[in-house]
């Protein structure tokens, strides 16, 4: 038996709130791959890594360097379940290590509740996790109902990537490590040309991030995607309840379901769709088990 990983788990915002079915499918996913979850108290809000950072950047240094304290002093390292939460402290502890006086800043701040950050402490996204800690084998030997025939088209948004020298994670224009970890869960990635286009969450313009919801939707339907796989909360709102406003706005319906990674490893890993929230999704993946639970053929030497 592979040893296990101890970690604490940052949730971030949108998750407890809006999402909780992600939570719930990290939490089933995880034990079956040697995954120990910690939770600690105290974490807040990541916080934004776009709209607080461009108000007050020393509170927003400050805030993160308080939610990586509470997991140094636990000698804990961090996965984080979403992108922009991920962007957020990779790129503190990134600034902190290369600038000891604006460290020093923070830490004067941090003196006020009784902190200290040190830099001691690791963060990575949970897929980051599963392929470098783990291993995409350890990932492939958990699996029971392989979702195979199942074409996923995969969005990776921004944040994971973006920027490069900070996030280190994968190839910024060439990134493989979803379609690697769709592959482990027997499931056939896709690629489509607007694979790497924003959301459009982070536009101000009321029209644009439905214009580009919309261009990725157009993008993965020319492609004969069966549905949108992707790791972030804040994409997943754009796509999930993007489809109801382009449905009203566009007249055009793509009925494409949008799953987090964590639930397509659940049903592989022979979970049902409610043990990882599917039900609560506006867009259901009923033709999407009807594919799962299909009996698939079997060649017989003669």
């Amino acid at each position: 038996m592979a040893e296990k990983i101890r970690v604490t788990p940052f949730w971030g915002c949108m998750i407890p709130v809006k999402y909780p079915q992600m939570e719930l499918s990290v939490r089933k996913t995880m034990e079956p791959i040697g995954v120990e979850l910690v939770d600690l108290e105290g974490f807040t809000c990541c916080p934004d890594p776009i709209y607080f950072k461009a108000r007050d950047k020393i509170e927003w240094l400050t805030i993160a360097a308080r939610n990586l304290c509470i997991a140094e002093e636990a000698g804990l390292d961090i996965i984080t379940m979403c992108s922009g939460c991920t962007s957020t402290l990779l790129e503190v502890r990134f600034l902190l290590a290369e600038d000891q006086e604006l460290k020093d800043k923070v830490n004067e701040k941090l003196k006020k509740v009784g902190k200290e950050y040190k830099g001691k402490v690791k963060v990575k996204h949970i897929v980051v996790m599963m392929r470098d800690d783990l291993g995409i084998e350890r990932v492939k030997a958990s699996v029971k109902r392989p979702l195979t025939g199942i074409n996923v088209g995969i969005h990776y948004g921004c944040h994971l990537l973006k920027p490069s020298q900070i996030m280190g994670i994968d190839d910024a224009d060439y990134p493989s490590i979803l379609e690697n970890l769709i592959q482990a869960i027997g499931a056939n990635p896709l690629t489509h040309t607007e694979k790497l286009l924003c959301c459009g969450k982070g536009c101000i313009d009321d029209e644009m991030p439905i214009d580009m919801t919309y261009e990725i939707f157009a993008s993965m339907e020319e492609a004969n995607v069966d549905c949108m796989g992707l790791i972030c909360p804040t994409c997943f709102n754009s796509f999930d309840m993007g489809q109801i406003i382009i449905a009203r706005k566009k007249e055009r319906e793509f009925k494409m379901p949008v799953i987090y990674y964590c639930q397509m490893l659940g049903l592989a890993q022979g979970l049902k769709p409610e043990e990882v929230g599917l039900h609560m999704h506006r867009i259901k993946i009923d033709k999407i088990m009807e594919m799962i639970s299909k009996p698939k053929k079997v060649n017989v030497a003669v």
